[in-house]
């Protein structure tokens, strides 16, 4: 046929002209591009983030319980409180190495009911403690710029203030990693600078005063400011899946933020209160700026100021990836619909659980919610005697399941290691309000009928789960 011929001839003059030439190689396809994954130093100043984020907020324990109970409170509380939760979070987190963490755990040793509802216990502390971070920016630049103290532009930066950081979130957790790096640094520098400067101006015996006479201690202020500057080890473990050889990694990355967690708190503590005689009222929250001030001079006290304000953009960049990660462990269980999963096209990140967590903060920020932030206190002290049982459990269902960091201790040492601090936790809520009680019952009645709405849209297929997590069940 002429079309066929005049095809076909043009291709053998081009075959007869290549006769001896070296084949040209074909391009191939460029491999997907991995997403970059968090390294040691970034998930150490992640954990140091979602734990304390320097030594603000510490002083109320001064102020509660006199200096010697203060300085002791921050030396043990670690070995009775942090060392146990960092341990488990160790074990568990490389054992099941996977975005949801102590979700999964929960999951894994009790069932789908208890791992929704360990889920639900921690994602809405989490964000309600988020909410607090946005108006602590705008509590510290209301100093500088007066107009943020009230009315519509004080609501409008705490809107902005949580949008700009929600979207760097957004961003990435390398990014966000990163950024702890140096917010991290930043914000410690003053200490440094105030902790050195405090030197000559010690006096030894003030370490050991147990306040001033006639001045009644507060042990419930005590023990809640240590619970709140050394608690939520655990929230890291929901980011193991974007960690980087997390079998390694995470239990170097959790003993060098314990050591450096406990150190930021202590050496402040030890440096202000040797160096500074006040009356123990005035030991409020944000004393550590005045004291900086008696110290060093005024550009010190602003200096620490600014790093109140930059530990709190930490703070709120660490819990709020603990979140939004959570949700998306949450959805590969088929505990929620499969759309919690979704990530960026852009960023590869869980648009949608960073989302919905910014929005329920943005929601809390403008609430009186003193009572609401004890009711999260009391839903975390829940979800952590739930995660003590889950840590047990497993070592006795699962014995064998690989575990590449243990905790070197039979089943009768992990009981023990697990008791003193869950009765710490009981202590929490037995002295908890009425308004405590009523909120947290009703927020764990409404994570209960969570879960039953959920499996009722998952047998009628009115929403999409995960398919190989149901096939699990």
């Amino acid at each position: 046929m002429p079309i066929t011929h005049g095809i076909a001839e043009p291709i053998a003059m081009d075959e007869e002209q290549n006769l001896g030439r070296p084949s040209q190689p074909q391009p191939q396809p460029l491999p997907p591009k991995t997403p970059k994954k968090l390294t040691l130093i970034p998930l150490i100043f992640l954990i140091y983030f979602e734990v304390a984020g320097g030594p603000y907020g510490e002083e109320p324990a001064v102020q509660a319980a006199g200096p010697l109970f203060a300085l002791l409170g921050f030396l043990l509380f670690p070995f009775i409180w942090s060392v146990p939760e960092a341990l488990i979070t160790a074990e568990l987190s490389t054992a099941f190495p996977g975005n949801g963490g102590f979700v999964i755990w929960a999951e894994r040793a009790f069932g789908p009911f208890f791992g929704s509802l360990m889920g639900s216990w921690k994602f809405l502390s989490g964000v309600i403690n988020i909410a607090a971070f946005p108006v602590l920016c705008v509590d510290y630049l209301k100093k500088l710029i007066h107009p943020l103290e009230s009315g519509w532009p004080r609501h409008i930066s705490i809107l902005i203030s949580t949008l700009v950081l929600s979207f760097v979130n957004y961003t990435g957790l390398t990014i966000v990693g990163w950024a702890a790096v140096l917010l991290g640094l930043v914000s410690l520098s003053p200490f440094v600078i105030m902790s050195l400067a405090a030197i000559p101006k010690i006096q030894p015996h003030r370490w050991t005063s147990l306040g001033q006479r006639g001045v009644k201690r507060d042990w419930n202020l005590f023990f809640n400011t240590l619970f709140w500057n050394l608690n939520f080890w655990d929230n890291v473990s929901t980011l193991a899946g974007e960690v980087d050889s997390p079998q390694k990694t995470f239990p170097r990355a959790l003993l060098v933020a314990v050591v450096f967690t406990c150190l930021a708190y202590l050496v402040p503590l030890f440096a202000v209160i040797g160096a500074v005689s006040v009356d123990q009222s005035d030991w409020g929250s944000g004393f550590h700026a005045d004291a900086a001030e008696m110290i060093a001079g005024k550009w010190l006290k602003v200096w620490v100021e600014v790093g109140a304000v930059l530990s709190a953009i930490g703070l709120f960049e660490a819990q709020l990836s603990s979140c939004a990660y959570q949700l998306e462990g949450m959805a590969n269980l088929s505990i929620l619909p499969e759309f919690f999963s979704s990530r960026s096209k852009w960023f590869n990140t869980p648009w949608v659980g960073i989302l919905l967590s910014t929005l329920i903060t943005i929601g809390m920020s403008y609430m009186n919610f003193t009572d609401i932030i004890s009711s999260a206190n009391f839903l975390y002290s829940l979800g952590m005697l739930l995660e003590f049982s889950a840590f047990v459990w497993l070592r006795r269902k699962l014995p064998e399941i690989k575990r590449p960091y243990r905790v070197p201790l039979r089943i009768p040492g992990l009981v023990g290691m697990c008791l003193v601090p869950s009765a710490f936790l009981v202590v929490i809520m037995v002295i908890a309000t009425k308004t405590v009680y009523l909120v947290s019952g009703v927020m764990t009645a409404g994570a209960i009928g969570w879960y039953f709405l959920m499996n009722l849209c998952r047998e009628k297929k009115l929403l999409r789960y995960s398919i190989a997590q149901d096939g699990e069940r």
